[in-house]
């Protein structure tokens, strides 16, 4: 499953806070085709559907449907914040390589 450190913890339940997010919503971690590697990654807040992989780390509920569990065992997300700017990271022990931006990657 995936791993969330506390830091990128604290900033989805920021996240949430200011969006007004409901209570019963949390990650959702997808892998989709696209990009100039094959496949990304899209984070968006949802609720738990039929046949999800749900784990509650560091006070946030992440959801992954069973497909996208395939690309992502072990991943950590993160948030960084630095001088070339700040967001969401995912470290995959599962990529095969990453595109030159970073937005993307091969399985």
């Amino acid at each position: 499953m995936l791993i969330m450190t506390e830091v990128a913890a604290e900033k989805v339940k920021a996240i949430m806070k200011s969006e007004g997010t409901p209570e019963d919503h949390g990650l959702r971690v997808r892998v989709m085709g696209g990009g100039c590697s094959g496949f990304q990654y899209q984070l968006t807040f949802d609720t738990a559907k039929e046949g999800d992989e749900v784990v509650e780390q560091n006070g946030v509920r992440l959801m992954v449907d069973p497909k996208s569990l395939l690309y992502l065992v072990g991943t950590e997300v993160d948030y960084v914040d630095g001088l070339s700017g700040s967001g969401f990271t995912l470290k995959n022990p599962n990529t095969k390589g990453t595109c030159g931006c970073g937005q993307s990657f091969q399985a």
